[in-house]
């Protein structure tokens, strides 16, 4: 993905450097099970994870403008929720720092990226999910505009082979038309 940027954050590729930042928010307990991840456990094992991210193009590190601390991550995947004959479409999924959570952080990034999707990739639609029992996460999803879809039984395998529910919204090309301004603000 490209550099973006909003008031506050700059969304760009990861970098080698940004190992550090990126260990400190993955150990945290709050975090990765959240997202269906273990915390790490070692500065390496957040090293060979960070050498994949630095690989993939669909994901980058969420970074403070004020500061230029990275704290998260944010991407576009392969949609994996089931939505053949929507057109062109990815599943974006995103996690935030602990100590960054409650101050409209994530879906200033998220409205950037939809932004993005619709108008620079020309995407037909993007969908996302949560846990039942991630409600912060619920309440991003809520506030960018997505809509409800279904709930899932069962899709998702976490880090200690347990399968989870995922809960499941869309939003389309044509929801994004209908107020795009909602988007830039």
């Amino acid at each position: 993905m490209k550099t973006l940027e909003t008031k506050r954050l700059i969304l760009r590729p990861w970098r080698a450097g940004d190992l550090n930042d990126f260990h400190e928010y993955c150990t945290d307990p709050e975090v990765g099970p959240n997202a269906g991840w273990k915390p790490h456990e070692s500065l390496e094992e957040s090293r060979e994870i960070l050498a994949r991210f630095l690989k993939d193009e669909g994901e980058c590190a969420v970074v403070l403008r004020e500061n230029g601390k990275v704290i998260g991550s944010l991407g576009l995947f392969a949609d994996k929720l089931g939505h053949e004959g929507l057109g062109a479409g990815r599943e974006m999924g995103y996690v935030l720092s602990h100590a960054y959570w409650g101050h409209g952080l994530m879906p200033e990034a998220v409205r950037r990226v939809v932004v993005f999707a619709f108008e620079e990739l020309g995407l037909d639609y993007l969908a996302v999910s949560h846990f039942p029992f991630n409600a912060r996460s619920a309440r991003v999803i809520e506030k960018c505009g997505f809509r409800y879809e279904k709930t899932t039984q069962a899709s998702y395998c976490n880090y200690r082979g347990q399968m989870l529910p995922e809960v499941c919204y869309l939003l389309t090309r044509a929801d994004y038309l209908a107020n795009p301004d909602f988007y830039r603000a």
